[in-house]
C-alpha cells in the first residue's frame, strides 16, 4: 500500500487511475503536510510501504506574493514527509521541477548541473529537495516539467478553452522545455519505486521526449483539437509576468533511461492521449 499525498492534483489523480483502491490517498483535508506533528501522528495510525509526494504549491506567479505559504508547502511539507518516511523506514518519492534551474543552458540539463531558481516557486521547490535528501533514509527526487492532464487547471485545458472563445491567441515562443503528460509521469513513478535500493538518495529527471516552446505546445493542442483559433508567437518581453521563467529548461533523461530501462514517449503522443480522454 502506497501513501500518496496531493492526491487531488494532476499526478495524484493520474496515479489513482492506475492504482484504484490499492493506495492510501490524502490531500490537505486528510493530511496537512505542513504540520509536522500531524504528519507523524498520521504515520502512527496507518501502514504503507512507500510515500509518493505529489503535494505542491504550483502557482508560479502567485508564489511571488505568497512566499511563506509556498515555502510551507514546497519545503517544510516535504521535510515532514521525509521525517515520516525515515520513522517508518519506507522510501519517499518526491516530485520536483525544472524551475530549480535558471534557464541559461543551451543543451539538455543533467541532474548534476548547478541549480539557480529565478523565483519563489523554484527556490521553495529546491529547498524541498534539500530537505528530503537531509531527512529521509531512502529518497528519489523526480524533477519534471510542464505537467498537464485531463484533470484540474493546466496549460492544455486553458488552450482548449481559449481556442473555443477566441479567434487568435498570443503565446510565448522563446521559452523552451518539454510538455509532460501526468499519466506518463505516474507510470514512471510506479516503475521506479520497486527498484529503489534501501538507503539510496537519488535525483532523476523525467519528462516526455522532445523540445517545444509554449507556442509549439499551444499550436499542437489546437491543431489536434481542430480549433479555428490562430496561435501567434510572441516574445517573453511581450508577455510580462510577476515571476521570471527559465528560457531553457529541457531536462536530460539519460540517467533515468539507463537505470530503469524506460522508453519515453514524445510529448506530442501525450497531447494526443490526453485529448482523446477529454473527447
Amino acid at each position: 500500500m502506497l501513501l500518496i499525498t496531493g492526491a487531488n492534483g494532476q499526478l495524484g489523480r493520474s496515479l489513482k487511475d492506475i492504482l484504484g483502491d490499492n493506495a492510501l490517498y490524502t490531500d490537505a483535508a486528510e493530511l496537512d503536510i505542513t504540520d509536522e506533528q500531524a504528519v507523524l501522528e498520521f504515520g502512527d495510525g496507518h501502514d504503507f510501504s512507500a510515500i509518493i509526494n505529489c503535494a505542491a504549491y504550483t502557482n508560479v506567479d502567485k508564489a511571488e506574493q505568497e512566499a511563506e505559504l509556498a515555502r510551507r508547502i514546497n519545503a517544510a511539507g516535504p521535510a515532514n514527509l521525509a521525517k515520516l518516511a525515515a520513522k517508518k523506514e519506507v522510501p519517499l518519492l518526491h516530485i520536483s521541477t525544472d524551475y530549480v534551474f535558471d534557464g541559461s543552458a543551451n543543451a539538455p540539463i543533467s541532474e548534476s548541473a548547478a541549480t539557480g531558481p529565478l523565483g519563489v516557486y523554484g527556490r521553495t521547490k529546491l529547498e524541498g529537495e534539500h530537505n528530503v535528501l537531509s531527512y529521509a533514509g531512502t529518497v528519489v527526487i523526480l524533477r519534471t516539467a510542464w505537467l498537464y492532464s485531463e484533470y484540474g487547471k493546466n496549460f492544455l485545458k486553458t488552450m482548449l478553452a481559449l481556442g473555443k472563445e477566441k479567434t487568435e491567441i498570443r503565446v510565448v515562443a522563446d521559452q523552451f522545455g518539454t510538455p509532460t503528460y501526468a499519466a506518463h509521469l505516474a507510470q514512471a513513478a510506479l516503475r521506479i519505486l520497486p527498484a529503489v535500493k534501501p538507503g539510496s538518495k537519488e535525483i532523476y529527471h523525467f519528462t516526455d521526449e522532445g523540445t517545444a516552446t509554449w507556442y509549439d505546445f499551444a499550436h499542437y493542442i489546437l491543431t489536434q483539437a481542430h480549433a479555428a483559433c490562430r496561435v501567434r508567437p510572441i516574445l517573453t518581453l511581450d508577455y510580462p509576468t510577476p515571476a521570471k521563467r527559465p528560457a531553457f529548461s529541457v531536462l536530460d533523461k539519460n540517467k533515468i533511461k539507463r537505470d530503469f530501462g524506460l522508453n519515453l514517449p514524445h510529448w506530442t503522443k501525450g497531447v494526443e492521449e490526453c485529448l482523446k480522454k477529454l473527447s
